[in-house]
């Protein structure tokens, strides 16, 4: 017999919900109780999406179309939001791009981008759906940084560079916020399995990365999503706030050799 759907948790924002992490989050927040409204570039790829959390639950999802390093994109996705769907509680900033190129060969252009989205785009979405928040007396907010953004890899100047600066974005959130009851809190991911990465991780890549993961594979997107749950939920993680929480399959806690011998 399947559970019943938890309590009205009010309407959660993800970004970047049309797909991999974004996608798994949103999924597991209508499990749990939570509207949500996905936000991303293009209208098919949310229509498809939103079919697939329909299947779920249906009626407590909807999209918009958002750019989130538009700051006018941003504003009117959250503002239809607020007056058409409902109080904004929480946030999800998953939307992201990376790539893997050489320092020497990472463009300036290249690099604005991938930090417009990455930490700009996480900066904005999260200044406006706080200030929602506060009006409401409160919510949560987590963003989606990397172990790339907390340790050196190579190829990854500008994607390392982003994410290191969402993980400090993410600290001077919390203590900022704290008293207006917004608790903001950030995931950094390990390797995972999303088209994303699929694109950016050639085979040497993946076996580079299962030497250092002692658990020796990658995630699936529904793993990140469950901290992304635990995280959101006041039920849950009332006083975690400021917090990094790694999921990474222990890459932080590897020493210098493989994670353990190899065949």
């Amino acid at each position: 017999m399947q559970e019943p759907v938890a309590r009205d948790l009010g309407v959660a924002i993800v970004t970047g919900g049309a797909s991999g992490i974004g996608l798994a989050i949103a999924k597991a927040l209508v499990g749990e109780g939570w509207k949500v409204l996905i936000a991303d570039l293009t209208r098919p790829a949310l229509d498809a999406a939103q079919a697939q959390i329909d299947a779920i639950r249906p009626g407590v999802t909807r999209s918009v179309v958002m750019d989130v390093a538009v700051e006018a994109s941003v504003i009117a996705g959250l503002t239809d939001c607020e007056t058409g769907f409902g109080p904004v509680r929480g946030l999800v900033n998953s939307a992201g791009i990376g790539r893997d190129v050489p320092f020497f060969d990472t463009s300036v252009e290249l690099f604005r981008e991938i930090l417009d989205i990455n930490l700009v785009g996480t900066f904005t979405v999260a200044r406006e759906a706080g200030r929602l928040m506060r009006a409401h007396g409160g919510g949560a907010i987590v963003n989606i940084a990397s172990v790339s953004g907390l340790r050196g890899n190579i190829g990854r100047s500008a994607y390392g560079a982003s994410k290191g600066g969402v993980v400090t974005l993410t600290q001077v959130m919390a203590c900022e916020l704290a008293p207006l009851q917004i608790r903001v809190n950030a995931i950094a991911p390990g390797p995972f399995e999303t088209p994303m990465v699929q694109a950016m991780h050639s085979e040497q890549t993946r076996a580079g990365w299962l030497q250092v993961v002692p658990q020796r594979r990658y995630a699936e997107p529904e793993e990140i999503a469950g901290a992304a749950v635990f995280l959101l939920d006041d039920r849950k993680s009332s006083f975690v706030t400021g917090h990094i929480l790694n999921v990474d399959g222990g890459f932080a806690a590897h020493g210098l050799l493989p994670a353990y011998p190899q065949p």
